[in-house]
C-alpha cells in the first residue's frame, strides 16, 4: 500500500490488517460465473474490466437502472437531479446498502460519495477491499429534500428495484449501513445499537444480513469508530468463511 494511503487510514484511526488475497482465496475455490461455460465462437474475449462479472448480472442491473431513471412512482422524482442506482462489481460477494442519496450523490448519480463515501472507501481498504470489490446501493434511489429520512411510501416505491438489484448481484452477504437501511431491510423498528453484532436473513433466499453504522455517523461521532472497527473485523471474518452462518 502506498505510504500516502496508509497515512490516510492512520489519520482516521483505522489500521490495515489484511491483504485482499484473504477474500480472493475463498472465491477462487469456486468456478467463476464468467468462465463456467465455453464462450461461443462469435463472442469477443472478455476484457480485464468485464472478466470478473457475470454478463447476465450486468445486463439485469442495466435494465433495472433504465427503469429507475424513468421512475415516477413517488414525489421524489420531482426534485431529483439524478437517480442514484448503484455502483461496483456486478457479481460481488458483499453488497452494501445505505438509506438514500445526499446532495453530492444526487449531483453525481453515484452512491456513497463525498466525505462519507471517502470514509467508506477507507473502511473497506482497512480490511483489504476496494470499492470495485463490492456492490453499493441505497434503499431509495432519489434524494429526499434537505437530506431528510425517506418516507415509508418512498421506501415502498423503491423496494422492488432494490429487491431486483439484490437478486441480480446475488451476493453472499448484505451489509445494512445505518438505521434506515437496517430497519427497512429487516422490517423492524429496533434501534441500530440493538441490531449490530448479529446476523439476520433477507428475502426468500434467506441472504445473510449484518448491520453497521453509516460512515456519516463516524464523521459526527469520531470517538465511536471503535464500534465500526469491531463490525469490520466481524465482516472480514465472515467473508473469509466458505459459507455465512447465522449467529
Amino acid at each position: 500500500m502506498p505510504h500516502s494511503s496508509r497515512a490516510h487510514l492512520d489519520a482516521i484511526g483505522i489500521p490495515v490488517w489484511v491483504r485482499r488475497s484473504v477474500f480472493r482465496a475463498a472465491r477462487q475455490e469456486q468456478p467463476s460465473p464468467a468462465t463456467a461455460a465455453p464462450a461461443a465462437p462469435a463472442e469477443t474475449t472478455p476484457t480485464a474490466e468485464t472478466a470478473g462479472a457475470a454478463p447476465s448480472a450486468s445486463a439485469a442491473l442495466d435494465a433495472i437502472d433504465a427503469q429507475v431513471r424513468a421512475c415516477r412512482k413517488c414525489a421524489l422524482h420531482r426534485t431529483r437531479t439524478h437517480t442514484v442506482f448503484g455502483v461496483g462489481r456486478a457479481d460481488a460477494d458483499c453488497m452494501f446498502i445505505g438509506e438514500a442519496p445526499g446532495a453530492e450523490e444526487d449531483a453525481r448519480g453515484e452512491p456513497f460519495v463525498g466525505r462519507a463515501g471517502k470514509l467508506l472507501d477507507a473502511m473497506l481498504a482497512a480490511i483489504g477491499l476496494q470499492r470495485d470489490d463490492v456492490y453499493i446501493a441505497n434503499i431509495v434511489k432519489c434524494r429526499p429534500p434537505r437530506n431528510r429520512d425517506p418516507h415509508t411510501d418512498e421506501i415502498v416505491a423503491c423496494s422492488g428495484y432494490l429487491r431486483r438489484q439484490i437478486e441480480a448481484v446475488s451476493p453472499r452477504l448484505l451489509v445494512a449501513t445505518g438505521r434506515v437501511a437496517a430497519q427497512s431491510l429487516l422490517s423492524t423498528t429496533k434501534p441500530i445499537g440493538q441490531l449490530r453484532g448479529r446476523t439476520y436473513r433477507y428475502g426468500e433466499d434467506r441472504l445473510p444480513v449484518v448491520v453497521m453504522y453509516h460512515p456519516a455517523y463516524f464523521l459526527r461521532s469520531p470517538l465511536e469508530k471503535r464500534k465500526g472497527w469491531a463490525d469490520l473485523v466481524r465482516l472480514r471474518a465472515m467473508l473469509a468463511e466458505p459459507s455465512v452462518s447465522v449467529s
